[in-house]
């Protein structure tokens, strides 16, 4: 695969707290010289990133529910209506994770369709499961509740929990969600080599905040 072709994929990533309005800019300048997909910074960023990327193709993405999804659907369904106001034209949402857990499915359907409702035609939805908290029964169950609410990607990770995306994942993950659903790697994508397995194994879309090191050949030190 060609650096541009996979540059595409990427989700150029800041979501640290101490991220300020400077490194939201240079992240988005460094998206439009390399062609990145998109940029995914938290939603107090979107009009600074939109406001930099407003005459390119590179989107704004953002997050919702971020990073434990434990805040009510309603605050999710409002918060991806501000940032889409904002700018964003993605939205990456946690799934109320403990309602998974606890086999609360309805729960967990009407969770994600609040979102998916208030960006309809306005955004895609990226539903972040979280993988490394979940057993591989639950990772699939979830992925159907998602694609069954009207999701347009699953995403593996928030990247601030136990682990990040994982080739095994990846592939359940598609072969759970079949041909016409994104699936999202994000976390531990550190290289090239990384990167690729990933998109061998399904992915449609790299989450990371090592975009330019991995176009650059170069492996980062940071795992998200």
């Amino acid at each position: 695969m060609s650096n541009e072709n996979l540059a595409k994929m990427i989700d150029h990533t800041l979501l640290k707290a101490n991220a300020t309005q400077e490194d939201i800019v240079k992240l988005s300048q460094d998206a439009k010289q390399y062609g990145f997909a998109s940029v995914c910074v938290n939603p107090t960023w979107v009009k600074t990133a939109h406001e930099v990327l407003k005459d390119t193709t590179v989107k704004v993405c953002t997050v919702i529910g971020f990073p434990l999804g434990a805040s009510s659907s309603r605050v999710k369904a409002y918060e991806a209506k501000v940032a889409i106001e904002d700018g964003a034209t993605e939205v990456d949402m946690v799934i109320n994770i403990g309602a998974l857990k606890g086999k609360s499915y309805d729960v967990v359907e009407q969770d994600i369709k609040e979102v998916v409702e208030s960006a309809k035609g306005k955004a895609l939805v990226k539903v972040i499961i979280e993988t490394c908290l979940l057993t591989d029964e639950e990772k699939v169950k979830v992925c159907e509740i998602a694609v069954k609410a009207g999701t347009d990607f699953v995403k593996t990770s928030t990247g601030f929990s136990t682990g990040g995306a994982t080739v095994e994942d990846i592939a359940l993950m598609r072969k759970t969600v079949g041909p016409n659903i994104g699936v999202k790697a994000s976390g531990g994508v550190r290289s090239y080599e990384d990167a690729a397995k990933m998109i061998k194994a399904g992915a449609s879309r790299i989450g990371t905040s090592n975009g330019v090191t991995i176009i650059n050949g170069e492996t980062a030190k940071e795992s998200y």
